[in-house]
């Protein structure tokens, strides 16, 4: 596979080229025209790769640079306010594009951002960690947290294109790296049994740091993203398919947010993963052995399979109940009939679980 690749896939553009970002301003400018630019960043990747960026750009003075601090904590109505007052005293306008630079607390808070601001601007995205290029930038979903749960308020907010350089990845730490392999596991899960043995093989190369910026990423980076977006496509707000990729994030956003958020969102995802697999089999709704399955790669990639000690069973239900994918007063979820599908189609995709087997799958 040639890394200089725009992707025929439904929705906004994405290009995925190594080394896209030293030279990005005039790709961004053509994709999302605009007066000003506004790069929204942590200070971590800010101090990597921001003003490269925005000296990218053929009037680099017409772009600025916000930044915020790095992690979930931060991801918040204080700092989309903050944030949203920073663009209006430094004259943005509606002419404005926003540019996500970073992972998927900044696409989220960025995207949000952009959502709201003067009623909504262009939103380009840059991911610069594996869980944002292959899923957090994708699907156009917006939002902060609050003291109830993970993105509880938020907006959908499409974007005007998606930029991803897989040589960025070069200065990702390696639990980073790992806790974005548990969103390109979950994408074989849910819909490609041939792509999630594929992962799986690839496990011990990628790890090792052997194959972490070469093709064999790349290739797994672009099916994830084609799955992703091939399945947005067909229920962009939600209300059916789309919901096969909250595999694993009913649970795991649970124990995000009971972790105080020290657990990182792929760690908690994979938590979740084998969590609700283990829970449908026991529901008889997953094929015998689906959890075992799920499990071993999980623990083949260094991801946590059970909760930490200071995390609490009843803490996490607590938190369920006010998940967002709550309906009629039950907490719904998706759910494995085997490797590579998804149960519940006759029923919009997800399924009700006992709260007595969630507990016991969580203990």
């Amino acid at each position: 596979m040639s890394l200089t690749e725009k992707l025929s896939i439904p929705g906004p553009p994405v290009v995925v080229r190594r080394g896209a970002l030293a030279t990005l301003g005039a790709a961004i400018e053509e994709a999302a025209p605009a007066f000003r630019y506004a790069i929204i960043t942590d200070s971590t990747v800010g101090a990597l790769y921001g003003a490269s960026l925005a000296h990218s750009f053929t009037e680099p003075w017409q772009v600025s640079i916000l930044t915020v601090s790095p992690g979930e904590t931060h991801k918040t109505r204080d700092s989309w306010a903050t944030l949203s007052d920073q663009l209006s005293s430094t004259g943005h306008s509606r002419d404005t594009t926003v540019i996500a630079l970073g992972g998927g607390m900044i696409g989220d808070l960025a995207g949000f951002v952009a959502a709201t601001y003067m009623r909504g601007i262009n939103l380009v995205h840059v991911p610069t960690t594996l869980l944002a290029m292959v899923d957090a930038a994708h699907g156009g979903k917006t939002g902060v947290d609050t003291v109830e749960g993970k993105n509880m308020v938020g907006a959908f907010h499409t974007p005007r294109a998606i930029f991803v350089d897989p040589q960025v990845l070069a200065t990702l730490p390696l639990r980073e790296f790992q806790s974005g392999l548990a969103e390109i596991l979950k994408h074989g899960l849910v819909k490609d049994a041939k792509y999630f043995a594929d992962v799986v093989a690839e496990l011990p190369g990628l790890l090792s740091q052997s194959e972490a910026s070469g093709d064999t990423l790349g290739g797994l980076i672009v099916r994830s993203i084609e799955i992703k977006t091939e399945i947005v496509a067909q229920d962009q707000l939600e209300h059916g398919l789309r919901k096969i990729l909250n595999f694993g994030h009913t649970i795991g956003h649970g124990i995000e947010a009971a972790s105080g958020y020290s657990l990182l969102h792929g760690e908690a995802i994979a938590i979740g993963m084998c969590a609700e697999a283990s829970a449908a089999e026991r529901a008889g709704i997953a094929e015998a052995g689906t959890a075992a399955v799920i499990h071993r790669a999980v623990c083949r990639a260094g991801l946590p399979t059970a909760l930490p000690l200071d995390v609490s069973v009843e803490r996490v239900m607590q938190l369920l109940g006010a998940d967002k994918k709550k309906r009629s007063g039950g907490v719904q979820y998706a759910l494995p009939e085997r490797i590579g599908r998804m149960a519940g189609g006759d029923s919009g995709w997800t399924l009700p679980l006992p709260d007595s087997l969630v507990k016991e799958a969580l203990q």
